[in-house]
């Protein structure tokens, strides 16, 4: 069974930062793309940063300059750090990845449970 695991989550105030951490685990062969998506209640997802295989990367532009997505191929685990947060930041943060796994012919979206990211003071 494949997993992707969230942490780092949390109540932060206006100015401050986190390091969001995701997993993925089970019987990967390929991770191509892993990034994060949020959502703040009643709007749809939104993406806000994404990073592929080789390394190219976009961003939302709202979160340019302040958030910084990386990963770890080795440990098949993205972070996503987040500095200079604002109020509109606050969201559930969702890890996103496209994987061939097991026997399966093509990729597929795996998304993880969520996280609450809040901005307050």
């Amino acid at each position: 069974q494949v997993q992707l695991v969230e942490s780092g989550g949390g109540l932060v105030q206006p100015g401050g930062s986190l390091r969001l951490s995701c997993a993925a685990s089970g019987s990967i062969r390929s991770i191509y793309t892993m990034g994060w998506v949020r959502q703040i209640p009643g709007k749809q997802r939104e993406l806000v940063a994404r990073i592929r295989y080789g390394g190219s990367i976009n961003y939302d532009d709202s979160v340019k300059g302040r958030f910084t997505i990386s990963r770890d191929n080795a440990k098949n685990t993205v972070y996503l750090q987040m500095n200079s947060l604002i109020p509109e930041d606050t969201a559930v943060y969702y890890c996103h990845a496209v994987m061939a796994v097991g026997t399966a012919v093509v990729a597929t979206s795996y998304w993880g449970q969520g996280t609450q990211v809040t901005v307050s003071s």
